[in-house]
């Protein structure tokens, strides 16, 4: 990627993502499974359990895979990649192919499944398509809708159970699949899923304050600190978020926790887990970004935030292809920054 390197999306991004998803998300090995066997049928390839999300190396990164691509397709109709993607998803978002996946997540023996970070983003993914107003978009968001009632269902009925939060910057984190659990939520007025997520989320948060931000964790590809308020920032009135943003990072005015604007360094692309801390770059300048547009221009807080995102940015953004333990799964962050 060429020098300077642009901080907005724009069609080059889109053309450059769209094409680094359509080169993996039908790749079905390598392949990390997420699956409990419960006889010898179900000693199967990837493909066979997961007719749709077989790629991408492992199920969430497939789903999000499609989610990048549902929304370039939506934003950047003339992309040159636009009817590679709708000729995609017509093939693979079929009845028969989501009865299977429905089938295999809703089974009881496997109810941890993917929890939470697969299931926020097949919701994330499931919003996106009901967004979409072409025909085939319509389409698409019917034939998912059955896999995402299944893990709608499995949020109202864990988030109640949930007693702590999960504050660790990879998968397990909570904070980061409720933000996605609300985008769905809200697209479709699920009044039993948003309670359980504001619930949730105020009994988890509400009482952090003086964030410490050990951070980052040496495979972390989430700010813990950061996606909280991001979180927060969705679920509280905006005078409730303004009085509990400053006493959750009481120092922002003077760059601290000084780790939040830092970026993390990366000293091996090719290992998977250290791959994560490009994903933790672009995730944090997406939250940096996300909030900062929520505060006043004058606030003095605001351009520091804005700035720490564009360092976050120059940092990964052009690492965003290169190896197959990041290519799989880094433009799904590049693009939440990028727009934000």
């Amino acid at each position: 990627m060429s020098q300077p390197v642009a901080l907005r999306m724009n069609a080059e991004y889109a053309e450059k993502f769209a094409s680094l998803a359509l080169s993996h998300i039908t790749r079905e090995y390598p392949n990390k499974l997420d699956h409990v066997l419960l006889s010898d049928d179900d000693a199967q390839s990837p493909r066979a359990l997961h007719p749709i999300f077989y790629g991408s190396l492992d199920w969430h990164s497939c789903v999000h895979g499609y989610w990048l691509l549902a929304r370039l397709y939506r934003r950047y109709p003339e992309s040159p990649q636009a009817t590679r993607i709708r000729a995609l998803f017509d093939e693979h978002f079929t009845a028969a192919n989501v009865h299977v996946e429905t089938a295999y997540a809703a089974h009881p023996s496997r109810a941890g499944f993917e929890r939470p970070y697969g299931w926020a983003w097949l919701l994330q993914l499931s919003a996106e398509l009901k967004a979409h107003t072409s025909d085939e978009g319509r389409r698409w968001a019917a034939t998912l809708q059955p896999l995402a009632s299944v893990f709608a269902e499995r949020f109202i009925d864990f988030l109640p159970r949930a007693t702590y939060p999960i504050r660790t910057g990879t998968h397990y984190n909570t904070a980061f699949a409720a933000i996605l659990a609300l985008d769905y939520a809200d697209a479709c007025t699920n009044h039993a899923l948003l309670d359980v997520l504001h619930t949730a989320a105020r009994r988890w948060y509400h009482g952090d304050k003086s964030a410490s931000a050990w951070e980052p964790s040496g495979d972390d590809f989430l700010s813990p600190t950061l996606v909280e308020a991001e979180c927060m920032r969705r679920v509280l009135s905006e005078a409730e978020f303004r009085v509990w943003f400053t006493e959750f990072l009481p120092s922002l005015r003077s760059r601290s926790p000084v780790t939040l604007f830092s970026p993390a360094t990366v000293s091996d692309r090719t290992d998977a887990k250290i791959a994560h801390l490009d994903g933790l770059n672009l995730s944090r300048a997406w939250c940096w970004r996300a909030l900062s547009s929520h505060l006043s221009v004058d606030d003095p807080r605001t351009a520091l935030m804005q700035d720490a995102a564009n360092v976050h940015l120059r940092a990964s953004l052009p690492h965003v292809a290169g190896d197959y333990m990041g290519e799989h799964w880094l433009a799904t962050y590049a693009l939440l920054a990028l727009e934000a």
